[in-house]
């Protein structure tokens, strides 16, 4: 049971700090007068209007959501590294489902994809930190 609540609560906060990183990202870069990028249809007609930085906010958005995520999975859990791995790749997921629905500059899929595998690397690192070191070295053989 404590892995169950370790994974949904990494799954939440990766998604809350990805969805706050990203919606810093329309303050900071704002959008030209009429863009609604709740709009899925705009967003495929209209990405080349979304600004670069904007664009780079997401991915890192991407990328720290996930750290964090799996950190917090491995917090929680202290016996296994599946939460983490688990949030890990329900991220990516989502990632590349975002990434098929809405048509993206080549260099921004190439960046938010190695991005987020970046993040998962460095998410299962700092996750497995938190594991005991013997329950660690059973789950890692």
């Amino acid at each position: 049971m404590k892995n169950v609540i370790a994974t949904l609560a990494g799954l939440m906060v990766a998604a809350i700090i990805t969805f706050g990183i990203e919606s810093l990202s329309s303050s900071i870069f704002p959008l030209p007068d009429g863009a609604d990028p709740t709009n899925m249809e705009w967003l495929k007609n209209n990405i080349d209007l979304i600004p670069t930085g904007a664009m780079i906010l997401v991915a890192f958005a991407h990328f720290i959501g996930i750290v964090i995520g799996m950190l917090v999975a491995g917090l929680i859990s202290r016996t296994s590294l599946i939460p983490a791995y688990i949030v890990g790749v329900l991220m990516l997921a989502g990632t590349i489902a975002n990434l098929v629905m809405i048509p993206h500059p080549t260099w921004f899929m190439v960046v938010d994809i190695l991005g987020v595998l970046v993040g998962i690397c460095i998410g299962k690192s700092v996750a497995a930190k938190k594991i005991n070191a013997s329950d660690k070295q059973v789950i890692e053989q």
